[in-house]
């Protein structure tokens, strides 16, 4: 039988992963770097993001849906805990997204970290028009974040209840709703939320047991760490509860500047690290990434 346990990256500890964003590149590039990673110990956990069209590269080049190749990622490795860094609460209904993350969590054997964010707003701006184009409504940023509030205590209910029960939200109404299977992992497979907005870190207090912001100004990380910390406490809870995750790209040609930045990530409290491998991926990227950058960070 799988582990039910829940299992985050622990404070205390720098736990190392890798995201691959599933865009400009083949299925197949996919699999490699993920069987890969799946045999390197130092590789904790992998990530996949939430974009239905490129926001680099070629504006009409291939880009796969996040949730439908996590599962299948999913069944072609045993050990690595994945998710999506982060689902975008925009694309899809929460009972919808609740009943998809359930399928990969048992999938996986309950390896998933749910990941969820407000969505793109307003940056990269070529990510605006995923929208348009595949006829989803683009609310503005008070309504997002109030959704994603809602979405969060909602997917967690279908988690967690044994009967049916109506929601009626401001943004989300439900009836009868009933999730079944429930996650392997109990009570619900640990909530990553990404964002820097103060708003959203008010949902991250709440709901989250992980928060994960993109590193590029590990100063402006800080102050947003520190501002969780204030929401946190606004509602009594110890915000040494949530991991603090962070996404840092990887350059191949500057290792000793990735080092440097994952130094300063883990010396800011940052304990959840996601190294960005670069497009195309290199051979033996995921190796390359253990011996070159978390080795010598963890060490």
């Amino acid at each position: 039988m799988p582990d039910t346990t829940r299992t985050p990256a622990r404070p205390g500890r720098p736990s190392f992963g890798i995201m691959t964003a599933p865009i400009q590149v083949g299925y197949d590039d996919l699999v490699r770097v993920w069987s890969e990673a799946d045999e390197v110990p130092e590789i904790e956990h992998a990530w996949l993001f939430d974009h239905l069209m490129p926001i680099f590269g070629d504006p009409d080049g291939p880009a796969f849906e996040g949730w439908t190749l996590l599962a299948a990622l999913a069944a072609r490795t045993r050990r690595l805990r994945l998710g999506v860094m982060v689902t975008s609460n925009r694309f899809r209904p929460p009972a919808l997204l609740a009943k998809i993350a359930t399928t990969v969590d048992i999938v996986s054997d309950g390896r998933l970290d749910f990941g969820i964010g407000v969505g793109s707003r307003p940056h990269p701006p070529e990510a605006w028009r995923e929208y348009p184009a595949h006829g989803l409504p683009f609310h503005d940023p008070a309504q997002a974040v109030a959704s994603l509030a809602e979405a969060c205590a909602l997917i967690k209910r279908l988690w967690t209840e044994d009967k049916p029960f109506d929601f009626h939200g401001e943004h989300h109404r439900l009836t009868g709703a009933f999730g079944s299977p429930k996650p392997v992992q109990r009570p619900y497979p640990p909530i990553l939320v990404g964002g820097r907005a103060a708003a959203t870190l008010r949902v991250a207090a709440e709901h989250a047991d992980l928060w994960n912001i993109p590193g590029g100004d590990i100063d402006d990380a800080v102050r947003r760490s520190a501002l969780l910390d204030r929401y946190c406490a606004d509602i009594g809870r110890d915000p040494a509860s949530i991991v603090r995750s962070i996404h840092l790209p990887v350059d191949t040609d500057r290792p000793d500047a990735v080092r440097e930045a994952v130094g300063e990530a883990l010396d800011a409290g940052f304990r959840h690290v996601v190294l960005g491998l670069p497009a195309p991926f290199p051979e033996g990227i995921a190796r390359w990434v253990a011996e070159e950058v978390i080795r010598p960070s963890a060490g």
